[in-house]
């Protein structure tokens, strides 16, 4: 089986994060970035199918600049076959434009399965994987926490709001991975150095037109010291009061 694998480069999520310069980006300065949570179990995903069905290939795609390469080569480490860059000055935060780069790239590739993370970290719009699907022309399932692929289907179970739905579509096809599906793998001493003669090939991205760009970053503010207004039962009036005339919130 043939698998695309759509990754994204991302700050580490526990960093701490300051606004840059512009307003309109974060500090890069200090930052330690990685394979985004949710594409890395997409990775370990399409590993594991191939190492289930039988002989096959597992490719890694990525928009971005030069940095985006350590984060491929890190896929590869993992046993991705080989890496494609889609290379771009910076990543759009229009989904639809990277969506449409990915298109474009995917589209005469033979893929029977095209993998996301269920959204990114850092943008948390959950759009270029549905987008990129529509884009193909191919069935997409979103949010899969179980995926299983046989005679040319896929079966897939999403998690609802107090329950689950299964759902099964033919090949090709898309599906966008959430966590708890898969632990991702850590990259073994001889992945690290076997992912050094992996082809890596570099590309310039087709990107869509940018219509959705950042105007300001701000940071939340800081969250005001707790207060005490008594204790047992006899606090419980003067706290609703205050959650309806301050929190406002019943």
């Amino acid at each position: 089986m043939k698998i695309a694998v759509c990754i994204k480069r991302t700050p580490d999520s526990e960093s701490r994060f300051r606004i840059a310069a512009s307003s309109t980006a974060i500090d890069e300065t200090g930052l330690k970035f990685d394979i985004d949570d949710f594409a890395s179990y997409a990775v370990e995903v399409a590993l594991q199918l191939n190492e289930k069905q039988g002989p096959g290939e597992v490719v890694v795609y990525a928009v971005g600049p030069d940095a985006v390469q350590e984060t491929l080569r890190k896929a590869m480490s993992m046993g991705v076959d080989r890496a494609v860059q889609l290379k771009t000055d910076s990543v759009p935060y229009d989904g639809l434009a990277v969506a449409k780069a990915l298109a474009a790239e995917l589209a005469g590739g033979g893929y029977d399965l095209v993998l996301f993370g269920k959204h990114a970290f850092d943008t948390s719009s959950g759009v270029v994987g549905t987008a990129t699907a529509e884009l193909l022309g191919i069935a997409c399932v979103t949010a899969a926490t179980k995926l299983d692929i046989a005679n040319g289907k896929g079966t897939a179970r999403r998690e609802l709001e107090g329950a689950a739905e299964t759902v099964e579509f033919s090949l090709p096809a898309a599906v966008t991975i959430d966590e708890g599906i898969a632990r991702p793998r850590y990259p073994s001493l001889k992945g690290i150095m076997a992912a050094k003669k992996k082809p890596l090939e570099t590309k310039p991205a087709q990107l869509g037109d940018v219509r959705i760009t950042v105007k300001a970053l701000q940071l939340p503010p800081d969250r005001p010291a707790g207060r005490i207004i008594g204790e047992g039962a006899a606090a419980v009036p003067e706290l609703i009061r205050l959650l309806q005339t301050e929190a406002k919130v019943l």
